[in-house]
C-alpha cells in the first residue's frame, strides 16, 4: 500500500476570525471582520456587488453592539474553548495545525506602542498546549482581520504607512511566540486582494480618491513589500523558521480546444500564479507590468523596494484548492460559482450545493504545476467540502459525502508526491464546523467535528464526532495507506 514520506504533516486549518469569537473580549479591539453580515440568500453568481464596503456601513455596524447577524463576532467561541478543540484535533492524530492570529487581539486599533497583554496571553498559552500535544503550529499572519481603525483611518494597505505597524505587530509574534512556532505564512490568500479589497486589505472604495483599481494594487505592493520585510525578520528572530507565502489555486481549463478559449484559460492562470511569483521569484512578471501599463494602473514602488522583493522570498509555496474552473470566450457559456469567484461550468464535474464543482484530478494538476513552476516545498493549507449536515435522533454525524470528497482528493495528492512533487504537509479545511468566509453561514458546514450552532447562534456549543472524525483519524495513523480501502 502506497503512503506519503515520512514526516509528512497531517492537520486542519483554522481563521481566528471565523472561530475565536469574543470580538471585544479582553482588549481585542474591532476588525475587518467583524462587520460582515449574515447574507443566507445572496446569489453566489452576485457576491461581488454584495461585498461593497463603505464607510457609512462600517460606521452603522460598529454601531451595532448585536452578534446574531455578525457571525464572526461570536464564532464557534474557540476562545473559551481552545483546550476542548485542540484535545480533539489530537485524538484525530494532527501533526499540524493551521491558524492565525488576530491582529487587533495584540494591537486593538493597530497603532498602539505596545501589545496587548491578554491578547499575547492567550496565543502563547494555544502554542503552548499545541506543542504539549504534539502538534506542529502552522500560523499564519494575515487571514482577512486586521484592525477595522486601519481602514478607516489609512484606507488599510493602499497607505505605505500600514506596513510599519504590520511589521511591528509580526515583530511582536515572532519575539512572542517564536520558540513555540517555526512555520508561519505571511497573507492568507494575497489574490485575494482583487475579488475582496475591504475584507483583505481594507480598502474603501469611497476613501480611494486615486480610483479604487489602483488603490487595490497600491495596497497589493504594500502587501508584498511587508512580506518580504516581514520573511527576514523571521529568518533573523527565529532560528530554523520557514516562511510561506499562500495563494488561492484557482486551475482553469479552457472550455473547449478552441484557441481562443485556450487563451482566456491561459490569461485567468497567468493571473492567478502573478501573486506567487512575486512571493517566489521576487519580480514582477513582465506580462503582469505590461497589462497595468495598459490599464493606467501605477505601482508605488519606491527605491530598494526591488531589491527587498528579491532577497527575501518565501520559503516554501502553501495554497487552498477547493475546485477547478473552465474558461470559454462564447457569451452563452454558464457560469458557477467557486471559492468567491465565477468560472464557467465544467460539464464533467459533479457541483456542490453552492455551485463549487468537486475536481479531485484538478488538485493533482494544481500540485504538478506548481510544483514545476517554483521548485519550492508545496504545502496544501485548505482543501474541503461545504455541506448541510443531518443530525440523527441518535446524535450522529452521517456525511460519507465528506469522506468521498476527502478520499478521492487526498488520492490524487498521493499521486503527485509519486510523481516526485515536494509536499510538507496537508491541513484540511477545516477539521471543525465554523462561520463561512462569504456568507457567514455555520449551516454550511466543513468539519469533522459537528458543532451545536445555528446560523443565528442558536445552541449550545457542544462539539460532536462525525462518522468522517474516525475515517480521517485512520487515514492519519496510516499515514494514507488507509486511503486505498473502500
Amino acid at each position: 500500500m502506497s503512503r506519503f514520506p515520512d514526516g509528512f504533516l497531517w492537520g486542519g486549518a483554522l481563521a481566528a476570525n471565523q472561530v475565536e469569537g469574543a470580538w471585544d473580549a479582553d482588549g481585542r479591539g474591532p476588525s475587518v471582520a467583524d462587520i460582515a453580515t449574515y447574507k443566507p440568500n445572496v446569489d453566489p453568481k452576485e457576491y461581488a456587488a454584495h461585498h461593497v464596503v463603505t464607510s457609512e456601513g462600517i460606521a452603522a455596524a460598529l454601531a451595532d453592539p448585536d452578534v446574531t447577524y455578525y457571525p464572526k463576532r461570536r464564532g464557534i467561541d474557540f476562545y473559551h474553548r481552545w483546550r476542548e478543540d485542540l484535545a480533539l484535533f489530537a485524538e484525530l492524530g494532527f501533526g499540524v495545525l493551521r491558524v492565525s492570529i488576530a491582529w487587533s487581539r495584540l494591537y486593538p486599533t493597530g497603532e498602539e506602542e505596545t501589545p496587548n497583554p491578554a491578547g499575547v496571553a492567550f496565543y502563547r498559552d494555544l502554542f503552548t498546549e499545541m506543542r504539549r500535544l504534539g502538534i506542529e503550529p502552522l500560523v499564519t499572519l494575515s487571514h482577512y482581520e486586521m484592525p477595522i481603525h486601519l481602514a478607516t483611518a489609512y484606507n488599510g494597505w493602499s497607505d505605505r504607512r500600514v506596513i510599519e505597524l504590520f511589521v511591528r505587530f509580526a515583530t511582536t509574534c515572532f519575539t512572542e511566540f517564536g520558540s513555540l512556532v517555526k512555520l508561519w505564512l505571511t497573507f492568507n490568500e494575497i489574490d485575494s486582494i482583487r475579488r475582496h479589497p475591504f475584507t483583505t486589505a481594507g480598502v474603501i472604495e469611497d476613501k480611494s480618491p486615486q480610483g479604487f483599481e489602483q488603490a487595490v494594487y497600491e495596497a497589493l505592493h504594500h502587501q508584498f513589500v511587508a512580506s518580504a520585510l516581514v520573511t527576514q525578520l523571521c529568518h533573523e528572530l527565529i532560528p530554523g523558521s520557514r516562511m510561506g507565502c499562500m495563494l488561492t489555486k484557482l486551475t482553469t481549463y479552457p472550455l473547449t480546444c478552441e484557441p481562443e478559449d485556450v487563451a482566456a484559460a491561459q490569461a485567468k492562470n497567468l493571473e492567478n500564479h502573478f501573486y506567487t511569483d512575486v512571493q517566489t521569484f521576487g519580480v514582477y512578471p513582465r506580462l503582469i507590468l505590461a497589462d497595468l501599463e495598459r490599464r493606467g494602473i501605477t505601482l508605488p514602488i519606491l527605491l530598494g523596494d526591488e531589491e527587498l522583493l528579491a532577497a527575501h522570498t518565501a520559503d516554501f509555496v502553501s495554497f487552498s484548492y477547493y475546485m477547478s474552473m473552465t474558461e470559454s470566450v462564447s457569451p452563452d457559456a454558464e457560469r458557477t460559482p467557486g471559492n468567491t469567484v465565477l468560472g464557467v461550468k465544467n460539464p464533467y464535474l459533479p457541483s456542490s450545493e453552492w455551485g463549487w464543482q468537486v475536481d479531485p484530478v484538478g488538485l493533482r494538476i494544481s500540485l504538478i504545476e506548481l510544483y514545476d513552476r517554483y521548485r519550492k516545498p508545496l504545502f496544501v493549507v485548505e482543501n474541503g467540502l461545504g455541506a448541510r449536515d443531518e443530525l440523527t435522533a441518535e446524535g450522529k454525524i452521517h456525511d460519507p459525502y465528506r469522506i468521498a470528497y476527502f478520499r478521492s482528493h487526498l488520492r490524487e495528492m498521493r499521486r503527485a508526491v509519486d510523481q516526485g512533487v515536494e509536499l510538507l504537509g496537508y491541513t484540511s479545511w477545516a477539521p471543525i464546523d465554523m462561520i463561512s468566509a462569504s456568507s457567514s453561514q455555520i449551516s454550511k458546514r466543513y468539519g469533522f467535528i459537528h458543532v451545536d450552532f445555528d446560523d443565528l447562534g442558536n445552541g449550545s456549543g457542544q462539539r460532536r464526532k462525525k462518522d468522517s472524525f474516525a475515517w480521517y483519524q485512520r487515514v492519519i495513523a496510516s499515514n494514507g495507506a488507509s486511503l486505498d480501502e473502500e
